[in-house]
């Protein structure tokens, strides 16, 4: 018994010396808020701007976009899907009308916007019909600006 009590007293200094260490690692790591009801979403990017003037010049033909400021540049974003096949249909009809765009995956958690979200890309998933892709849009961006933004 008394050849056992070193090696399990060293093992556990330095188990504990070593959980502290790790625990200490981790209080200096800024926090993410984690929920269950997070969901990747597709965002459908415009352009990126230095300014804002010039952002709201070349977005000026859109009656609805949403924009985040990252890094002091201004991102913009004309659609927000769920599907990836309506994240490329959208793609698809912008570039049918002569604008190139970009696909972003965005983690969000608003449980409100992601339901509203689902009832639109249920419509959307349904439809090749541009008229329609174009107010199913506006419509996502405006609730997106209602519970969101």
């Amino acid at each position: 018994m008394k050849k056992y009590l070193f090696p399990v007293s060293v093992s556990l200094i330095l188990g504990i010396g070593m959980a502290y260490f790790i625990i200490k690692q981790y209080e200096t790591l800024p926090a993410l808020a984690v929920s269950s009801e997070a969901e990747s979403l597709y965002y459908i990017q415009r352009g990126v701007y230095s300014d804002m003037d010039n952002m709201k010049e070349n977005m000026k033909d859109f009656s609805h976009y949403i924009y985040n400021v990252e890094d002091n540049q201004y991102y913009t974003y004309i659609g927000i899907t769920a599907n990836k096949d309506n994240a490329l249909k959208i793609q698809n009809y912008y570039k049918s009308i002569g604008y190139d765009t970009f696909l972003k995956e965005k983690i969000t958690d608003d449980e409100d916007f992601i339901n509203i979200l689902n009832q639109y890309d249920s419509l959307l998933s349904k439809t090749d019909d541009s008229e329609s892709i174009k107010v199913i849009c506006n419509q996502v961006l405006a609730k997106y600006e209602e519970l969101v933004g």
